[in-house]
């Protein structure tokens, strides 16, 4: 029978529920057993897809084309799981469902209530990963014990314990610890509340796993070991890590987290390794050579907005045994300033993906000083279109080209919208989603960094490159490496009298992995790395 792992979060929020649910998942994998994960989210909107970047931070797809939470990009980039769209649930869609259900008359007349129809909805989710290859599901539930949105999600886990047998399953809660700097102490209080909340809604946590930024105590153990009835084995402590995420599955194991959930679901060690894993943060940690790349957005206060793009540039280091350290350029200030005053001495630019006129003629401004100056770009989706944009003007001589997303009437659309989206009144779930093949043409920089001719990526994207523009393109210097198998739309575009100048219209950072870095960013480090090398020896490249 497929064992249930929940993890719960109290006290406050983003304490990282998500990299902790992800290095369960890992620490579990290593003894080899097969896991799925998936995200419960308490807010109403039916997916992320229609929020803003300010809003929810990053929207991950699937290869199955769901627009989903950014923890899911953990999920992935920490192990062998890759998820769907039966991975993330929210209020709005469990809701949604419901409603749709009685709507066609499914319940049968009878009084449609949170206990037991949203309730049922919500194991029924869970019930979806518990497939005949997966021995381990592990749930998170977002927000924390208490709010008033999480409640449904809560009881519905409760009854899941009930239902399947205790033995079957495990709750695991993530809470805080906080440290008063002023008293010197570590306070108790918060995680103790935190708990009763929980053991009030029915759920005896199994584990804590206690976010703290000075060790604890074998004293602070045992308190919390009384006042919360968990066995103080269980107590895990996890201090705070700088800079890499990566560490966290490795203060677990120091704490013995892996070997305390099989004992407690009755499941055998089978190895344990971390082998790739450590190479990997040894690399990380070692390495003498730092590099610096621009990366040029529209919501670079929001940390998160570009989560696996961070990590996919850490990745690509990490290919290239270097340290990537990213210079986060709002595309506005360049728009004010001037390319040079905020990209001068940078190794590589990049471009991410977006959405909306504000901050496009920075990123323009940003492509035209990579270009001119021979530095390694990489653009992302709307990376593509500003790239197609400006070579359009300052290399075709196409002075008014622009994309209809920002200029319906542009007299030059080298990027208009897909054909089958002009009918699409609708947001949300609505774009070309998900995996999508791509062929390669030989003898570019795509087909040398993929090293294949058939790729399949993962894209978001309603506009797409103008073939009207092809010819004209090629002519000057800028040909198209990358389209779909029918050669309809353009994928990857890239320059031929420059080091390396590529622009894609999907995603790459959603497949990168610590132990397994996207080939492009791979590419792209190796290029801006020698670019660096080039610049410091007074080279020209």
């Amino acid at each position: 029978m497929t064992k249930h792992i929940f993890v719960t979060g109290g006290v406050v929020s983003s304490l990282g529920k998500g990299l902790n649910a992800a290095s369960i998942g890992m620490l579990l994998e290593s003894h080899g057993y097969k896991i799925s994960l998936q995200k419960f989210d308490p807010y109403v909107n039916v997916d992320p897809g229609t929020m803003g970047p300010f809003e929810h931070g990053e929207i991950y797809v699937t290869e199955d084309g769901a627009e989903t939470d950014l923890d899911l990009g953990h999920y992935e980039r920490f192990t062998n799981a890759t998820t769907n769209r039966n991975c993330n649930c929210t209020t709005g869609s469990i809701y949604y469902s419901v409603i749709t259900k009685e709507r066609q008359g499914k319940y049968l007349g009878k009084t449609i209530q949170v206990i037991p129809h949203i309730t049922n909805e919500i194991k029924d989710c869970i019930r979806k990963l518990a497939t005949d290859d997966t021995d381990i599901v592990i749930s998170e539930i977002g927000g924390i014990v208490g709010d008033i949105e999480s409640q449904p999600f809560v009881e519905a886990i409760r009854q899941f314990g009930r239902e399947i047998g205790r033995e079957n399953v495990l709750y695991i809660h993530l809470t805080l610890i906080p440290y008063l700097r002023a008293a010197d102490e570590i306070k108790t209080k918060p995680t103790q509340h935190s708990v009763g909340m929980l053991r009030q809604a029915g759920i005896e946590p199994d584990i804590l796993i206690c976010r703290t930024e000075k060790a604890i105590s074998d004293e602070i153990r045992e308190k919390i070991s009384l006042f919360c009835n968990v066995d103080k084995e269980s107590i895990i402590e996890e201090q705070d890590v700088k800079p890499y995420i990566y560490e966290i599955p490795l203060l677990l194991v120091r704490e013995g987290l892996d070997k305390i959930i099989l004992k407690k679901l009755h499941l055998d060690s089978n190895g344990g390794h971390l082998d790739k894993w450590l190479n990997m943060l040894e690399i990380l940690k070692s390495t003498e050579t730092t590099i610096e790349i621009a990366l040029v957005g529209k919501y670079i206060e929001h940390q998160s907005a570009y989560e696996s793009i961070y990590e996919a540039l850490t990745h690509g280091g990490v290919s290239n045994a270097a340290r990537v350290k990213v210079r986060r350029i709002e595309s506005g200030d360049i728009e004010k300033d001037g390319a040079e005053k905020h990209l001068q001495g940078c190794s590589g630019i990049l471009i991410p993906g977006g959405f909306g006129e504000r901050g496009i003629e920075g990123k323009v401004e940003a492509i035209k000083y990579a270009r001119e100056n021979k530095i390694p770009y990489l653009g992302l989706c709307l990376g593509m279109h500003c790239a197609a944009i400006e070579f359009a003007r300052n290399v075709c001589n196409l002075e008014n080209a622009n994309s209809t997303e920002f200029d319906a009437n542009t007299p030059e659309p080298v990027i208009c919208l897909l054909e089958e989206q002009k009918d699409i009144d609708k947001m949300g779930g609505t774009m070309r989603l998900g995996a999508q093949q791509c062929k390669l043409e030989p003898d570019t920089i795509a087909r040398k960094s993929y090293g294949q001719e058939i790729i399949s990526e993962r894209h978001r994207h309603r506009y797409e490159f103008n073939n009207k523009y092809r010819d004209i393109f090629a002519t000057e210097g800028m040909i198209c490496s990358g389209t779909t198998i029918d050669n309809e739309l353009v994928e990857i575009i890239e320059l031929k009298d420059h080091p390396w100048f590529v622009a894609v219209q999907f995603h790459p950072e959603f497949k990168s992995k610590p132990t397994s870095p996207h080939p492009l960013f791979s590419e792209f480090i190796k290029a801006s790395i020698d670019a660096g090398n080039n610049i410091s020896q007074g080279n020209t490249i």
